[in-house]
């Protein structure tokens, strides 16, 4: 039986899940006593990351993002999130903070020390640290229940929808927000790092707007498969009341001024970094933010199993009006796009677009030539074992650069569940990556 649930907008420290630290910095209330000697290492942390963000290089980057996001030629950019692989370059004997909330901000400054100083990708180290809300989100009045292997990896769930009958006990999530404790939280990071970082309040309440990841954990991937055919009428149903609802969720955050722009280094849905000056809108007035001032993101991975037809029909329509309220776009993630390409090409104001490892890389150049940035997810596979075949990699990535030169390129690494427990492995690819870069754009 599925039950109505809250899910918290803080994270709960595990080592399997401080890959993902986009909430770490929100705070619960029982949280907020941070030690004397954690205070003393997080403090240190933030002036190194504060050193690494007064370097030339980092301004030089950030041009190279304003550029390559205004559709300019640039060479290509490099940018790299190993996921789960964090685990394996901050690993928990690393760490020397002892309090939980102390632990996930170290994480998280550790992580720009790696980029800025051994990982030498292209994302920008910036003298800042962002708080999210604290916050409590409750679901759609059902909820899958989870059944998981073991840490980090395979998972199923049983869907609660069994019959159209169900949807009936389905409501819009409701959003309610720990004002005291998100801004005694903000209070607390301005002690620590006593202005070394500006401390910045940032909202974080989606990754994407997609309406197909819920649709497959309330009624079941497979299942929807045989829905389009045999039950349509369900499907069009549960995504009416997903549009609707997800409308209703932009609508209450606009209202409430809980958006914050991503026209900065902020990481864009499923890759590149989003600074750009065409954002916020024109008629934005410095202080309450809303959705046609941001980068908006969806994506469909979930639904690959469907003809473009059905994902036409069944999928892209009901996303289409959240689509239409950001001011730019970015679309994709895992999935292949070839084949959906003259529907999603239909987004306004589309920018970004993924080209997972799985999509036909010749044919979406043809598609984006320079008029879309074309955002390229490497296969994540060669970073898995202990010692990466380098001559393999190189080869793969300048076959790659030949094939895309015309376009705007990204070269993103992420999806990592292990980078063979060697993060050299990481270091290695983005100098190869830098290195054949340098080679054809000199």
């Amino acid at each position: 039986m599925a039950v109505s649930s809250i899910r918290n907008s803080t994270a709960t420290w595990t080592k399997a899940n401080y890959g993902d630290t986009s909430n770490y910095a929100s705070a619960k209330p029982e949280e907020l006593n941070i030690s004397k000697a954690d205070r003393i290492i997080l403090h240190s942390l933030a002036e190194k990351v504060l050193e690494l963000s007064n370097r030339p290089i980092e301004k030089e980057k950030k041009e190279l993002w304003y550029k390559h996001n205004n559709l300019e030629h640039t060479r290509p950019l490099i940018f790299i999130d190993p996921e789960n692989g964090w685990n394996e370059i901050i690993k928990e004997e690393v760490l020397k903070c002892k309090g939980n909330l102390a632990r996930r901000w170290e994480v998280i400054l550790r992580k720009e020390i790696f980029q800025g100083e051994l990982a030498q990708d292209d994302k920008t180290i910036e003298p800042y640290f962002d708080i999210g809300y604290t916050y409590n989100e409750s679901d759609w009045g059902m909820r899958e229940i989870m059944h998981y292997g073991g840490s980090g990896g395979s998972y199923k769930w049983d869907a609660p929808i069994k019959d159209i009958n169900d949807i009936n006990k389905i409501h819009f999530p409701t959003i309610e927000v720990d004002y005291i404790t998100t801004q005694d939280t903000i209070n607390l990071a301005r002690e620590i790092f006593d202005n070394l970082l500006k401390i910045r309040l940032k909202g974080h309440f989606w990754w994407g707007l997609s309406l197909s990841k819920d649709l497959v954990l309330l009624r079941g991937n497979e299942q929807i498969l045989y829905d389009v055919y045999d039950n349509p009428k369900l499907i069009h149903c549960l995504m009416k009341i997903l549009r609707d609802g997800t409308l209703a969720k932009l609508d209450f955050l606009e209202k409430n001024n809980l958006l914050s722009l991503n026209n900065d280094g902020t990481y864009i849905g499923s890759g590149g970094l989003g600074y750009i000056k065409e954002l916020p809108s024109k008629d934005f007035n410095g202080n309450i933010v809303g959705t046609k001032d941001l980068w908006g993101f969806t994506e469909s991975q979930d639904t690959i199993g469907l003809s473009p037809e059905m994902f036409d029909e069944f999928i892209f329509k009901y996303q289409l009006p959240i689509q239409e309220r950001f001011g730019l776009n970015y679309y994709g993630c895992c999935e292949p796009l070839e084949k959906r390409w003259q529907i999603i090409k239909k987004i306004p104001n589309l920018r970004r677009v993924s080209v997972s490892p799985w999509a036909d890389i010749k044919k979406m150049t043809e598609y984006l030539e320079d008029k879309y940035i074309f955002c390229r997810k490497c296969n994540p596979t060669p970073l898995s074992i202990p010692n990466i075949d380098k001559e393999s990699i190189r080869t793969n990535i300048r076959e790659e650069l030949k094939i895309t030169k015309w376009c705007i390129v990204e070269f993103l690494m992420h999806d990592n569940h292990t980078i063979g427990k060697n993060p050299n492995n990481v270091i290695g690819w983005v100098k190869i990556v830098r290195e054949e870069i340098d080679k054809i754009y000199k």
